[in-house]
């Protein structure tokens, strides 16, 4: 049973019983796009004053750049007219705590969540559930994105987006991190890493 599923429908049928947004349109107002991390500790319209309607927000791990994000803002410019970009890395990301290695092998032995003790990630060697899958050697064909410096990953993303070839070079396009103990976002070029 989803301890998730009640309270979720009921804020879902309280949200929709006072709902005016119907009419919005699905180009953003604000001609804007993000491509940022799926942490939960970043509400990136809360974090940026946004609302409905407002802005694109793509997010996977990481925040990266990967062909699908890049599939995303090319739609989101091309059919729905964003011209200004925010690329958002955050601190403590999780993908840089780890490497694509380590992942496969994790996978690879089995499927179940992992656990991280501050230094190292390790299957729990939990007892199964009878619907527990074997691991699979598929994790090794996945570029999973890990990355060692904020600094470097957002340079990457940066240059990757900057260079493609779907990309017209009139976008606006920034870089910022995100630092998860402030809520305070820092321009690319002013962060330092420690």
């Amino acid at each position: 049973m989803s301890k998730n599923l009640t309270p979720i429908i009921e804020a879902n049928n309280k949200y929709s019983s006072e709902f005016d947004k119907g009419a919005l349109s699905g180009q953003p107002k604000k001609n804007l796009a993000i491509l940022t991390c799926m942490d939960a500790r970043f509400d990136p319209a809360k974090a940026l004053g946004l609302e409905e309607g407002d802005a694109h927000v793509i997010r996977n791990a990481g925040g990266r750049a990967t062909d699908d994000a890049i599939r995303s803002l090319v739609v989101s410019h091309k059919l729905l007219g964003t011209v200004e970009w925010f690329i958002i890395h955050h601190t403590d990301c999780g993908m840089q705590k780890i490497s694509d290695e380590t992942i496969a092998k994790l996978l690879e032995d089995d499927l179940e969540t992992s656990s991280f003790d501050g230094k190292s990630w390790s299957n729990n060697n939990n007892p199964k559930s009878e619907n527990s899958k074997p691991g699979s050697k598929e994790g090794h064909k996945i570029d999973w994105y890990t990355f060692s410096s904020l600094k470097q990953s957002m340079a990457e993303d940066l240059k990757t987006i900057k260079n493609h070839n779907l990309i017209p070079s009139n976008i606006k396009i920034h870089g910022f991190i995100y630092e998860v103990s402030s809520g305070k976002l820092i321009k690319i070029k002013d962060y330092k890493e420690s």
